[in-house]
């Protein structure tokens, strides 16, 4: 079954979306191996590796469909924050925009009535709900923190045996 130019399109767009978020971590993870917080670097590394695979995910999908892959440029990371907490809100506030936009995919796709990007985009869907909590429960810790400078160092810890 090919692929209509609307989800062509779409998806093209999605997977720039994908892999900015993961040159967005990798700045994030360099950002905080200069502060020497390597657990949090190595959070956002490992988010970085899963980004590119969701980039990837996209990308086979539409070239198995007779799809054309289309790379567009990739923006450089408006990456800047106040505190480790800022850092992270950030992160969930990118998480939930990818989420809006795999939603808005899903919404063509139904349109479309093309069912096999709909089966794929459930598997998104899904990893959504993970890829917020994630990013929440960093978010949840670094709140309960706050003002604790030690405390980041626990955490710092923590954060470093992902993916591990």
């Amino acid at each position: 079954m090919a692929i209509s130019k609307a989800m062509q399109d779409a998806i093209n767009e999605q997977i720039n979306r994908e892999l900015y978020s993961s040159y967005l971590y990798l700045a994030m993870s360099a950002e905080f191996e200069t502060r020497n917080l390597g657990g949090f670097a190595t959070w956002l590394r490992v988010q970085f590796v899963e980004e590119q695979q969701h980039a990837l995910k996209f990308y086979d999908h539409l070239l198995e469909r007779g799809g054309k892959v289309q790379l567009k440029a990739i923006s450089q990371p408006d990456f800047t924050y106040t505190s480790n907490l800022d850092a992270f809100k950030k992160v969930a506030e990118h998480e939930a925009f990818i989420t809006a936009s795999i939603y808005n995919l899903y919404e063509i796709a139904a349109a479309e009535k093309d069912y096999a990007a709909q089966i794929l985009l459930q598997w998104y869907i899904t990893e959504q709900v993970e890829e917020e909590k994630n990013a929440a429960d960093v978010v949840a810790s670094l709140e309960r923190i706050d003002a604790h400078d030690t405390a980041v160092y626990v955490l710092d810890h923590q954060l470093s045996k992902r993916g591990k």
